[in-house]
C-alpha cells in the first residue's frame, strides 16, 4: 500500500538531489577551513593572472610611449607601485572570496542538515 506522506518527501528529497544535493554533498564532503582555504586560494590565483592581464594589456595599449617614458621614470617607484596595486587586488579579492565561501559553506551545511533529517524521517517512516 501506498503511503503519501512517505512519496511526498521521496519526491521532495529526489528534487533536492538532481538541483542543489550534488554541489551541497561536493562542500560537505570538506571541513570548513578546508574547503574556505582551498576556495580563497583559488580566487588569489586567479585574482593573480587577472592582474598580470590587465598590466601586460595597460604596458602594451601605448607600448612606445611606456618605452619612451621608460628611461624618465624612477623604476623603483613604478616597481613599489605596481605591486602595492596588486597586494590591494590580490587581498580584496581574497577577502571577498572567503566571505562568499563561508556564506556558500554554511548554507550547505544547513540545507544538508535538513537533507539528512528528512532521510531519517524517511527511515522511521519505512520502519513502521
Amino acid at each position: 500500500m501506498l503511503n503519501e506522506e512517505r512519496i511526498i518527501l521521496m519526491t521532495k528529497m529526489a528534487s533536492y538531489e538532481e538541483h542543489k544535493g550534488k554541489e551541497n554533498v561536493a562542500i560537505g564532503k570538506y571541513f570548513r577551513s578546508d574547503y574556505i582555504g582551498l576556495q580563497v586560494l583559488k580566487s588569489v590565483f586567479c585574482a593573480t593572472i587577472a592582474y598580470a592581464i590587465v598590466f601586460a594589456l595597460f604596458v602594451f595599449y601605448d607600448f612606445e610611449l611606456f618605452m619612451q617614458d621608460i628611461y624618465k621614470m624612477d623604476l623603483i617607484t613604478f616597481a613599489q607601485r605596481v605591486l602595492l596595486y596588486y597586494g590591494i587586488t590580490v587581498v580584496a579579492y581574497g577577502v571577498i572570496a572567503y566571505i562568499l565561501h563561508s556564506y556558500r559553506y554554511a548554507k550547505a551545511k544547513k540545507s544538508l542538515k535538513c537533507y539528512y533529517h528528512n532521510l531519517k524521517k524517511l527511515n522511521s517512516l519505512y520502519e513502521e
